[in-house]
């Protein structure tokens, strides 16, 4: 079996009305539904997951997380924790079609500049767009289960710590 190492951040900023979370909306080909004859509906479910990505040669995991963020957010974040790994196994949907045991290390980060969705032309191939959304609501809305374990940490930490 393959494996992948990859890290990703849970980018938080304080807002007026509490803390907020980078999110990115995946670019997905929309997903066929059945429709009646001839008329072929699609679904547009919005899909959000957390900035993150292979680790490069050389690279460190947090140095990943950072540059990740960048990428695929266009913001400016500091590492502040570890929040943990998220650990699953998936089957590529391109080229050989492996099964892939895949562990991203994910950690909390502090919002420093720059304008969400700010990102290369270059990654809008990965990226359909990245936004704020309330941290709050921020488990509702991802859609995957190792994401949503690690805002829920994030969480934890943010009360454990006020001073942030």
């Amino acid at each position: 079996m393959n494996r992948e190492i990859s890290a990703g951040g849970v980018v938080v900023r304080r807002a007026s009305k509490g803390w907020e979370m980078a999110a990115i909306e995946p670019q997905k080909e929309a997903l066929p539904t059945l429709g009646a004859p001839g008329r072929q509906k699609t679904s547009q479910k919005m899909l959000l997951a957390l900035p993150k990505g292979l680790v490069d040669l050389g690279e460190k995991p947090e140095q990943t997380a950072v540059r990740e963020v960048a990428e695929e957010t266009g913001l400016t974040a500091v590492p502040v924790t570890k929040l943990g790994d998220s650990k699953y196994t998936y089957v590529r949907s391109w080229g050989d079609k492996a099964r892939v045991f895949k562990i991203v290390s994910f950690y909390l980060c502090l919002y420093q500049c720059g304008q969400i969705d700010e990102i290369a032309p270059e990654m809008r191939i990965e990226v359909k767009r990245a936004l704020w959304i309330p941290l709050q609501d921020a488990v509702i809305g991802l859609a995957y289960r190792g994401e949503k374990d690690m805002v829920r940490r994030a969480q934890v930490y943010l009360r454990a710590h006020p001073e942030m």
